[in-house]
Order: C-alpha cells, then sequence, then structure tokens
C-alpha cells in the first residue's frame, strides 16, 4: 500500500477510465514513540512515525517524521535519532520501554 492510498483519496487510471477508491486515515494507526529513557538511538520498525519526546506531560509537540529511503532520522526537538529496524513491528522499538503504546 502507498503512502496516498494510507493517508488521502487516490485516483486510479484503470485502462481508459478513471476509478475512484478512498483510504480512511483512522484505518492506519502511526506509531508513537518517546524518549523517556533519555536513550541516544532508537531502533524502530517503522519509516513513518510521531516521536513525542518524553512520556506525557513533559511531551514535546508531536513531530510527524518520515525516513523515506533512509535508514535514521532525528527528531528536530529532542535530537533522539531513530533507526530503522525491519525486524521490528512497526509498533515495536528497541528499547522497549520506547514505544508508545498508550493514547499519546
Amino acid at each position: 500500500m502507498t503512502r496516498k492510498q494510507a493517508v488521502g483519496t487516490l485516483w486510479c487510471a484503470a485502462s481508459s477510465k478513471r476509478t475512484f477508491r478512498s483510504k480512511i486515515m483512522t484505518e492506519h494507526v502511526v506509531p508513537h514513540f518517546n524518549n523517556d529513557p533519555g536513550v541516544a538511538v532508537i531502533e524502530i520498525g517503522a519509516h513513518e512515525f510521531m516521536c513525542v519526546g518524553a512520556k506525557p506531560p513533559f511531551d514535546h509537540p508531536h513531530v510527524f517524521l518520515d525516513m523515506g529511503g533512509d535508514k535514521e532520522i532525528i527528531c528536530p526537538y529532542c535530537s533522539t535519532l531513530y533507526r530503522h529496524n525491519p525486524s521490528l513491528d512497526p509498533h515495536a522499538a528497541r528499547p522497549e520501554a520506547c514505544a508508545l503504546t498508550e493514547a499519546a
């Protein structure tokens, strides 16, 4: 599934006619991660995610980050280095405490 299919509407050209398809954003939950432990690097299974900094109420503005084709990205607010690990589930992190599973 492409990002356009996951977050919006997509016009698909099927032979000579156009077909309208839509995907509801709530069907795609964006993983949230935190750096409450204060580690230098967090390995995650997602390429697109939210960084919240520390756990609420000490969180920074929730920042949507997209690695694209890269393997790493740095949060512009807290300077946490996130590194993609394809062996992890998209909602999992290493260390495990950095995966925010409760409502952010």
